[in-house]
């Protein structure tokens, strides 16, 4: 059995050594050709449309891309106007609780001015009725003092000297 063994290794052998790396046959033309054969089907079925999709890719991200800056500078033009009419409303507020508050000092300065001139004239009115009743009383108060005192005299005196 080792007999066949070398006999079929020697064979093997000589096979190779008949036929080198370069050798110029039919066999490297004919590679060459299959070899741009299929380049040339590979280009047209996989690298063309796989390149024209990429390239309708590239497109595409370029145009929303673009669409995104716009849609950017609309956003932040229409924040910056509701910011301006953010402010614009803010001062006008403002100004309306400013002229409330002044209408309501007003007002309430003109009610205290008509409290107190009414305290005024309900203090005259009262004064004048102090007076008229301490003015009554007085007159009161002398018919009494008169009369005590001729009851006062006539007790003293008895009552024939009392005029």
């Amino acid at each position: 059995m080792t007999h066949w063994t070398i006999l079929l290794a020697t064979e093997a052998t000589e096979e190779i050594a008949q036929g080198g790396l370069f050798d110029l046959n039919a066999t490297l033309p004919l590679m060459a050709l299959q070899f741009l054969l299929l380049v040339a089907i590979l280009n047209v079925v996989l690298y063309k449309p796989l390149g024209k999709a990429l390239d309708e890719r590239a497109q595409y991200i370029r145009n929303q891309l673009g669409q995104a800056q716009e849609r950017k500078q609309k956003t932040e033009a229409i924040a910056l106007q509701y910011e301006q009419e953010l402010k614009d409303v803010r001062r006008k507020s403002q100004e309306i609780i400013a002229t409330a508050q002044a209408e309501a000092e007003k007002i309430v300065s003109t009610e205290i001015q008509k409290a107190q001139q009414e305290l005024q004239g309900k203090k005259e009115e009262t004064a004048k009725m102090i007076a008229a009743e301490k003015a009554k009383a007085l007159g009161s108060l002398e018919q009494q003092v008169d009369e005590l005192s001729r009851q006062i005299i006539a007790k003293l005196l008895g009552p024939e000297l009392v005029p």
